[in-house]
């Protein structure tokens, strides 16, 4: 008798799915959160910086993983004697109201109030139209490739 024996078995697939929509919703969430960090450091004169971990090769010839700390960058900027305020997923900006990419108010401490609306807004689902199309790779045509496929098919 082997220990085996006793066991019950079954072939399963695990699900772990997850919505792609609520991945994307909650990822600029918690950008949004972080950048009221940003803010708050702002008002302050610092900069927001966070730990992270990357993994360097010492003296020994060793990989050991180091902790270094990381500027995160506002996504608020001082222009036209006010603020402009923009949401942005990853690198990309957010053409929150589907054409402009930036909200203007006329001071530092107003921002904060547009990143709660921001915040309010992506935790409401109401952004997850403009994420999705943000999120959405374009194909890279090469130069003058269109040109030549549009002369080909003539």
């Amino acid at each position: 008798m082997t220990h085996l024996a006793k066991l019950t078995f079954k072939t399963v697939d695990r699900s772990v799915k997850r919505d792609p929509i609520i991945a994307r919703r909650d990822k600029l969430v918690a950008g949004l959160k972080e950048q009221k960090l940003v803010h708050a450091a702002a008002l302050k004169k610092e900069d927001h910086r966070v730990e992270r971990h990357k993994w360097m090769t010492n003296e020994q010839g060793e990989r050991v993983a180091v902790k270094a700390m990381r500027t995160v960058r506002p996504w608020f900027f001082a222009q036209d004697s006010g603020w402009y305020v923009q949401c942005r997923y990853g690198a990309r900006v957010i053409a929150a109201d589907g054409t402009n990419n930036a909200v203007f108010v006329k001071s530092l401490d107003e921002v904060a109030a547009v990143l709660d609306a921001f915040l309010n807004a992506a935790a409401a689902g109401e952004l997850d139209a403009a994420i999705t199309k943000v999120a959405e790779r374009q194909p890279r045509i090469k130069p003058g490739a269109a040109k030549a496929a549009a002369n080909a098919n003539a």
